[in-house]
């Protein structure tokens, strides 16, 4: 939970998934923020997850696709939403689409569920006044819905093997010795995983090994020794740490400390 100095407030909740979509989701998590005549900005950094918000404002249901940047998010006056943010690879069962076609960006649930559906799930979450643990139900009751209304289950492909071992060993993996390793060609992996995750497996690893240079070093006290941060979690050297925080942050890597801890 964080709040924001007064008049803005952001009290932001995750939940565990309902064990029938433990497989698929991360968790569900709900969010108000409350504002002042200020509009308030946060940003979000790429997490190699796609969400569903549902907020309570006219047909503002919708998917964000896989993040390749940060985006700063704007907030003005009294917004509640509830969502569920889907495990790498497991979105595209939900969406019936090839993921990349939502990168950096987001589609509405009335394109991607159709407009029937999407809004029967608006009308249930906001027409009645209800606990977030009741909203999170209702969006976990469509999920399943969708679910099993789509195609049979079938067997894990290479997608889902691949970001098991990238995500296992923090993004520190070679992909042409991951695809040999899965017994393909890295053509036929980079295709999966544009289908099946929305970006490349090289990407999804620079992702998952920036992530955890970002948050171990909010752990430390003090400054951080940044040559170090670089050697611990596998950059070539402290010039390639702070190349992606650029491209992940938009900031060098002493500013987005300074900033997380302010």
């Amino acid at each position: 939970m964080f709040f924001a100095s007064t008049p803005a407030m952001i009290v932001y909740q995750e939940y565990p998934p309902i064990p029938a979509l433990r497989p698929w989701l991360d968790c569900v998590w709900t969010c108000r923020v409350q504002t002042g005549a200020t509009p308030l900005t946060h940003q979000v950094l790429p997490d190699n997850c796609i969400d569903i918000l549902c907020q309570d404002q006219h047909d503002a249901s919708f998917a964000v696709g896989m993040m390749t940047a940060p985006i700063a998010v704007v907030s003005q006056g009294r917004v509640q939403t509830v969502a569920a943010r889907f495990k790498p690879g497991a979105a595209a069962r939900f969406f019936q689409l090839p993921l990349c076609e939502l990168n950096d960006g987001r589609a509405g649930l009335q394109q991607l569920w159709g407009r029937d559906l999407a809004a029967r799930l608006d009308d249930a979450l906001w027409s009645d006044p209800l606990s977030n643990m009741q909203r999170i139900a209702i969006l976990q009751d469509y999920l399943l819905l969708r679910l099993r209304a789509g195609p049979p289950l079938a067997p894990a492909g290479v997608a889902v093997h691949a970001i098991a071992a990238i995500e296992g060993a923090q993004g520190l993996v070679r992909v042409e010795g991951l695809a040999r390793q899965l017994g393909v060609s890295r053509q036929h992996l980079a295709q999966q995983f544009r289908q099946q995750v929305g970006i490349s497996p090289k990407l999804f690893a620079r992702i998952c090994r920036f992530r955890a240079a970002s948050l171990g070093v909010k752990s430390l006290a003090g400054q951080p020794d940044w040559a170090q941060v670089a050697l611990k979690y596998g950059y070539f050297d402290q010039s390639h740490l702070i190349h992606d925080f650029q491209d992940f942050a938009h900031s060098s890597p002493e500013a987005w400390l300074t900033g997380r801890r302010a």
